[in-house]
């Protein structure tokens, strides 16, 4: 079964529990009220259990609903950007669609979800910038980031516990630029997270990292689901072409 299959089972609310949980239980046809949070123990084989990927999964959904609502509009070319990347398969699209239309309708605001997310993953960083990234994906489908995205994102960025340089490094890994804001997102240095001019050992060390931290594997263990390390694999080309631009200078200049 995909993960979307789970995600809509009715089981997953009772495991994540909170707000989250609340949305799953919503769609399958439980009481909110019924609720309870659980522990998320690991698995026998030392893994995340299972439903830390459904958390991150709906967390994507309900996280982008909200900043639909920010932003006031839904464009066709931001749901072809979420099915695109996140590979909904047909049989589901109806009942993730649910779970969007409840999001975007429910009064309780972004920051509960996000500081829920952000508790499930304080020991995953990763994980975490991931979701952002994901949410940066859909926000850029129609050529631009809106001032009220932008803010929207900011804001969970925060929550998500990223000081704001590392919001800018992955805004500009993503492309979010925003109308107006009037700064080059194609800045190499900017992408690998160090300071404009950095010396070539400091640049490489800084790409060692990011290698290391965003390798598929890794987030796998780290329980981001398989249909998701497409958008991984995306944002680690724009690091492996901001490293290429910074050593091929370094070349010329020898």
């Amino acid at each position: 079964m995909s993960i979307w299959g789970k995600v809509i089972g009715g089981a997953a609310g009772f495991a994540i529990g909170g707000p989250l949980g609340g949305l799953i239980g919503a769609v399958a046809g439980h009481a909110v009220d019924e609720l309870r949070s659980v522990e998320l123990p690991d698995g026998p084989d030392g893994k995340p259990d299972q439903t830390q990927s459904i958390a991150f999964t709906v967390g994507v959904i309900v996280l982008g609903a909200k900043m639909a609502k920010a932003d006031g509009v839904v464009c066709r070319m931001e749901i072809n950007a979420f099915r695109e990347v996140f590979k909904v398969p047909e049989a589901e699209l109806r009942n993730v669609g649910r779970l969007f239309d409840i999001a975007k309708r429910d009064s309780a605001g972004f920051e509960p979800y996000a500081r829920q997310l952000a508790g499930m993953f304080k020991d995953r960083r990763a994980v975490l910038e991931e979701l952002l990234g994901g949410l940066f994906h859909i926000a850029v489908a129609d050529g631009v980031v809106h001032e009220a995205e932008l803010t929207f994102l900011r804001r969970v960025s925060e929550i998500f516990g990223f000081p704001p340089a590392e919001f800018e490094q992955i805004r500009r890994i993503h492309g979010g630029t925003a109308a107006g804001y009037g700064d080059p997102l194609d800045d190499p240095y900017a992408v690998l997270g160090v300071p404009a001019g950095a010396d070539f050992p400091t640049v490489k060390a800084a790409y060692r990292r990011l290698a290391r931290e965003n390798h598929p594997d890794r987030l796998v263990t780290d329980g981001m689901p398989q249909e998701f390390i497409d958008l991984a694999q995306e944002k680690m080309a724009a690091i492996n072409a901001a490293y290429d631009r910074i050593e091929k200078a370094a070349r010329e200049r020898v």
